[in-house]
């Protein structure tokens, strides 16, 4: 019956993880015109990935009735927050300076967004599950040696350029338009035009691998190299070290063997020592044996945990921005 469970739960583990690490319900394939939604996740300091906000915690254009995007466990875990995002990327459809919204900013806002401006923050958006990320905007500190004279704008205008293999989405890129700023150096109310770009473009690289633009850099190949130089050294490392240690315990234990052989007849008169003082200590109970059987259950149960998330990401589960999949697959693990 043990046998039996035990087979159960690992089949009962392994469908558990295919459904939860599903990237979509939907196949990801589009007709032209077909509504594909963008949805804004957060913003954030560039140089402290750990502080994010939720993208409307800004002031920028809202559409009417924000709608949240259902989110599985992992993606609420990971800090995930999406938003459907006002931009309308409809597939293969080219847009050129589509107005989005127009906004009117006011002294409060203005600041808000140049101490945004000044902290370097980003954007992170998903488009069919594609990450995009891009700065809000930028300081010109150009031939300026005085930080009250740095100039801050805020892009207005973005360029989402996306690429397509048929009825699927390759990859999405978003730069800024460096000509379309809001000069926000000044505490005064501005009226801001919210505009977008889009521009569709062939691509032959199949479905299956468009998530390669994220798994992979030109500096693979070495650090894959590195990588795995790096396991074999320490595994050779710790055989080595436990062959020494087998040894010398060998010839400590063969020596006083070969004493307490010789000394048979005398043994009952003679005090113990080394080892032999300490072999009736194996089945004495330890102090607060109620924690250390805990502590050892638990570490197991953690270190059982390890092996199956690393066995998982060995044969690719766990694939770039599949959000929330790791952190929904700790959870299910953990539990069984």
């Amino acid at each position: 019956m043990r046998k039996g469970g035990w087979w159960y739960a690992v089949v009962l583990l392994l469908g558990c993880i295919a459904v939860v690490v599903r990237s979509d319900a939907s196949d990801h394939k589009y007709k032209l015109g077909d509504s594909v939604p963008l949805y804004a996740n957060k913003v954030g300091p560039f140089h402290n990935p750990s502080e994010t906000y939720r993208y409307f915690d800004l002031p920028f254009c809202h559409p009417d009735g924000v709608k949240d995007k259902s989110e599985a466990l992992g993606e609420v875990l990971n800090g995930d927050r999406l938003v459907i995002a006002p931009y309308k990327l409809d597939f293969l459809v080219d847009k050129e300076s589509e107005l989005m919204c127009k906004k009117h900013l006011s002294t409060k806002e203005v600041a808000e967004f140049r101490s945004v401006v000044a902290n370097d923050y980003y954007f992170q958006m998903y488009y069919d599950d594609l990450p995009i990320w891009g700065f809000l905007g930028k300081v010109d500190k150009e031939g300026k040696s005085d930080p009250s004279e740095y100039r801050y704008y805020l892009f207005k205008h973005l360029h989402f350029e996306i690429f397509y293999n048929k009825d699927h989405v390759i990859e999405i890129n978003a730069r800024t338009d460096s000509n379309a700023l809001v000069d926000l150096t000044d505490d005064k109310e501005i009226d801001v035009e919210f505009m977008y770009s889009v521009k569709w473009k062939e691509t032959g690289i199949p479905f299956e691998k468009r998530m390669e633009k994220y798994s992979h850099s030109s500096s693979l190949p070495s650090h894959l190299e590195i990588h795995w130089f790096s396991i074999i050294n320490s595994c050779v490392t710790v055989l080595l070290l436990t062959g020494f240690l087998a040894t010398i315990l060998m010839r400590v234990l063969k020596n006083d063997f070969v004493k307490y052989a010789h000394d048979e007849e005398t043994i009952d008169d003679q005090e113990e020592t080394g080892w032999k003082y300490i072999h009736g200590d194996v089945f004495r109970f330890p102090k607060y044996k109620s924690l250390f059987a805990a502590a050892l259950g638990s570490g197991t149960q953690l270190f059982t945990l390890a092996t199956f998330i690393f066995l998982l990401a060995l044969v690719g589960v766990f694939y770039p921005y599949n959000r929330g999949a790791l952190f929904t697959a700790l959870v299910v693990i953990y539990a069984l």
